[in-house]
């Protein structure tokens, strides 16, 4: 018979195991490695312990085994050191204290929403980069102090489990999570009674959610699921599966995740204290929905409906993470409208004002379509993108919402992804600094490491990711169907001193996971090169609606089924963090392939890079900003050129394989009179050590800090109610007037010319005259834009030069600008003049994108060749 429920029967810890149930519940345990030893030691196989996680543990040890270690004197001096290590990393000041100690302005709180966080495989709530870099994001926030909070939803079968058919087809199975068997807490009111957020939906339904609470070190992290008993069955299931569904259901999530999330906060806040957030980070457009929320909480207290999107946009801060269209979701407005206004979310306030926040109202957007990035961009003053390179391709790609700019000044700058290197990196690696000076500040201690301990580390990584493959792959050979009598060749899967490289990541057509079968005959000599062979570990899943994905997938994995190849390249199924935190450690080369410029920013390479492992990879995301030869190599690319995407792939498939026939491995198997390959260990060396410290996540919070969260706090606290509705009404009459403003006439004092030419070092003198109707000089900023020009006349490299009132209105009503242009290149070099709404709360001239420049007839013309 089969159990209609499913529950653990926990064992009562005896009072001097107390601690160790706070241990299990803050998941600091993921990422220290001292916790994880003593959870270890609980299960003397060790298996158990390493692959589950504490709460696991506990709930399946036995009671003996339980009274055996309360009497272990030995286990309970460990047990007491590692709980006052966890009590002293949650209470003693961190680097976010020691900079309010200096007197750092500094935001009291942030509330940073995903919706996927991957702090660890015992909590599977992601799908890929954007989880995993949510989660390092928390894990960092925590290590620095900054008092973040963590938001997102609960899904009760995470997102999916993939196994492979016989014939190498993805599978995908969706087990049932407990969240009674996870490393969770519910948040309860101060009556013991769980705590609720609730939202309107249409036809006077109503979807409620509880909250989770995971702790990450100092950092709460919430979890809205709504799996509960006062909702229908359909509502039930609104957090039933990551990224799963159709448009309602994904429109649902997002609303559960913005919406309730801002009241989970909330509820949060006021049930234990913590410090009401000043900012709001919105991790990508899925979770938009929460500067709606805020702005009903904001007109609950009088603000008008414009006064409150100010107030809201000062303190939000939104991350872009795709360069690819298809992976922003959008909405068919008519749904939108349908779960908003009197009869759904935010009563009161007229759907089309909340239409009118994501409309695609720009030249080729489509103007039926709610977009969820666009909204996130609408509403907060400050957003980013994931790589210097990303926050180019982003600018572009959004620059319809700043008419008359050009991308370049498109108001999106850019903060590089980082890792968590205590989560990624192996402890072997962590140990080997330690012996040279190394510290979790200190990167460089690597220079002093010979050259015979980072190769000997080196291969003791890589034999044990040979171990963990070939149980793997033996686990995955029997899910297909195979008998045991049928694996013995898998005992000569890969060779622990073969050049090793990996590839593991989402499976979208973009990664291209099957460039490198273009060529299988040339693959298969690299593969059975008699004295420089390689291997090659791969894994990935596509989603489960992607069947050219799944196509890809099967492709790769036929061709490693092929019994001449089969001991040399490998496709392991159900990649996640657990996997691939022995993947990263035990590989050579990581390489990267995707079409440019199409990875925001690839992070596995960020990871394969802390324990040594070189990349191989298209200048692409952060490989494009920080490749240097010693670190690598870079897969040229045709990404500028006209040509279809077949020849594309042909052209730098040979590329790859020509790189890794010519120069990667014979730099692997060059060895030295002492058997080392020295230039190989020095690039080791160089990557751990320069490399490192670019790498990490705590960079990347500390930019987030000081760069975005900070000056939307400060902006936050600006912008009171009266000051709201000033700026509100500010903009409203800027707008209404900015049709009349013009650039009338310019007229320039030139310097000596010879030929149409000038000296370089000389000043030219403007005068320009401006119309700006109903507006005042205090409302506007004029300046001159100059640089180099091509033949099209278009100016590059623009610098800004502001140009000052000289005097009060002529009889026509223009107004008089004047100042110098200096004149500090040399070549073809012009300029022109525009007009920009200035006010002091604005963050960027572009913030309102309006923008007024001259016409062709307007001045006395600005071409000058430099000399």
């Amino acid at each position: 018979m089969k159990a209609i429920r499913r529950f653990t029967v926990r064992p009562v810890l005896p009072d001097p195991l107390q601690p160790l149930s706070g241990l299990a519940r803050n998941l600091r345990w993921s990422w220290h490695t001292e916790t994880r030893e003593l959870f270890q030691a609980i299960d003397p196989g060790g298996r158990r312990a390493a692959d589950s996680d504490p709460v696991r543990l506990l709930g399946a040890v036995s009671a003996g085994r339980l009274a055996e270690l309360a009497q272990d004197q030995q286990f309970l001096h460990r047990l007491a050191e590692v709980s006052a290590a966890l009590q002293e990393y949650l209470d003693g000041p961190r680097w976010y204290q020691e900079q309010l100690a200096q007197g750092a302005e500094l935001p009291a709180a942030v509330a940073y929403f995903s919706p996927e966080f991957g702090v660890t495989a015992a909590l599977p709530q992601y799908s890929g980069g954007l989880g995993i870099l949510a989660g390092d994001h928390l894990k960092a926030a925590s290590d620095l102090g900054v008092p973040l909070v963590g938001v997102g939803l609960l899904y009760r079968h995470g997102y999916f489990r993939q196994s492979l058919s016989r014939d190498g087809w993805q599978q995908e199975h969706y087990p049932l999570l407990d969240p009674n068997e996870l490393p969770l807490t519910p948040v309860r009111e101060a009556d013991g009674t769980p705590s609720r957020v609730v939202l309107a939906l249409p036809g006077g339904r109503s979807l409620h959610a509880c909250i989770w609470q995971a702790q990450v070190g100092r950092v709460p992290l919430l979890l809205l699921d709504s799996d509960v008993e006062e909702n229908a069955p359909g509502e039930r299931d609104v957090t039933d599966r990551l990224y799963g569904g159709g448009s309602e259901h994904r429109l649902l999530q997002e609303m559960l995740l913005g919406i309730g999330g801002v009241r989970a906060v909330r509820s949060y806040c006021r049930l234990t204290g913590h410090a009401a957030p000043e900012v709001f980070h919105t991790n990508e457009g899925h979770a938009g929905f929460l500067g709606l929320e805020r702005i009903r909480e904001l007109s609950g207290t009088g603000l008008d409906f414009d006064s409150s999107v100010e107030a809201v946009r000062a303190g939000t801060v939104f991350t872009t993470h795709t360069p690819v269209p298809a992976g922003i979701d959008r909405f068919d407005r008519e749904l939108i409208a349908r779960h908003f206004g009197d009869d759904g979310e935010l009563p009161g306030v007229g759907v089309e004002r909340i239409l009118q926040l994501g409309m695609e109202t720009y030249p080729g957007g489509e103007p039926t379509l709610f977009n969820m990035a666009v909204m996130g961009l609408r509403l907060a003053q400050r957003a980013n993108g994931v790589s210097t390179l990303h926050g180019a391709v982003s600018r572009k790609m959004f620059a319809g919402l700043w008419p008359g700019f050009d991308a370049a000044e498109v108001p999106i700058t850019s903060v590089t992804n980082g890792v968590h290197a205590p989560t990624w990196v192996a402890p072997e690696i962590f140990g080997l600094r330690a012996r040279y000076g190394g510290t979790p500040g200190r990167w460089d201690a690597a220079a002093g490491i010979p050259d015979r301990e980072i190769w000997d580390l080196r291969r003791t990584l890589r034999e044990q990711m040979v171990t963990e493959v070939r149980t793997r792959l033996a686990a995955s050979w029997r899910t297909r169907g195979a008998e045991p009598a049928e694996l013995g060749w898998i005992e000569g899967v890969l060779d622990p001193d073969v050049l090793t490289i990996g590839f593991a990541r989402r499976v979208p057509s973009y990664k291209r996971l099957t460039l490198m079968l273009r060529d299988r005959d040339r693959l298969m000599e690299l593969l059975l090169h008699p004295t420089r062979p390689i291997q090659i570990v791969v894994a990935g899943k596509a989603h489960p609606a992607d069947d050219s994905g799944k196509r890809l997938v099967q492709e790769l994995v036929r061709f490693s089924d092929d019994p001449r190849v089969r001991h040399r390249i490998v496709f392991l199924p159900d990649y996640g963090m657990a996997m691939a935190q022995k993947l990263y450690p035990g590989c050579d080369v990581w390489l990267n392939n995707p079409l440019r410029p199409l990875e925001a920013c690839g992070t596995s390479g960020m990871k394969a890079a802390l324990n040594g492992c070189l990349n191989l990879s298209v200048l692409d995301g952060w490989w494009d900003e920080w490749f240097e030869p010693d670190f690598g190599w870079a897969i040229p690319t045709a990404d500028g050129s006209a040509m279809d995407e077949d020849r594309r792939d042909e052209l730098e498939a040979n590329a790859l394989y020509e790189l890794i026939e010519e120069r990667v491995a014979p730099r692997f198997y060059d060895r030295g009179d002492d058997g080392l390959p020295g230039r190989w260990v020095e690039m080791v060396r160089r990557t751990v050590s320069t490399l490192g410290p670019k790498v990490l996540a705590g960079r990347m919070v500390r930019e987030y800090v000081e760069r975005l969260y900070a000056p939307a706090a400060l902006a936050h606290r600006s912008l009171d109610a009266a000051t709201a509705r000033e700026l509100a009404d500010w903009k409203a009459r800027v707008r209404a007037a900015w049709p009349r403003v013009a650039v009338d006439h310019v007229e320039a004092v030139a310097p000596s010319t010879v030929g149409g030419s000038a000296e370089l070092g000389a000043m030219l003198g403007l005068r320009v005259r401006i119309a700006l109707g109903a507006l005042e000089p205090d409302d506007v900023e004029v300046q001159a834009v100059a640089g180099r020009v091509d033949a099209a006349d278009s100016i590059s490299d623009a610098q800004f030069f502001p140009l000052k009132p000289g005097g009060g209105q002529d009889l026509d009503g223009r107004w008089l600008y004047e100042g110098p242009l200096a004149l500090d290149r040399t070549g073809p070099y012009g300029y022109t003049v525009r007009v920009l709404p200035a006010h002091p709360l604005l963050a960027t001239s572009a913030e309102l994108g309006l923008v007024a420049l001259p016409t062709e007839a307007t001045g006395d013309g600005a071409g000058l060749l430099m000399r």
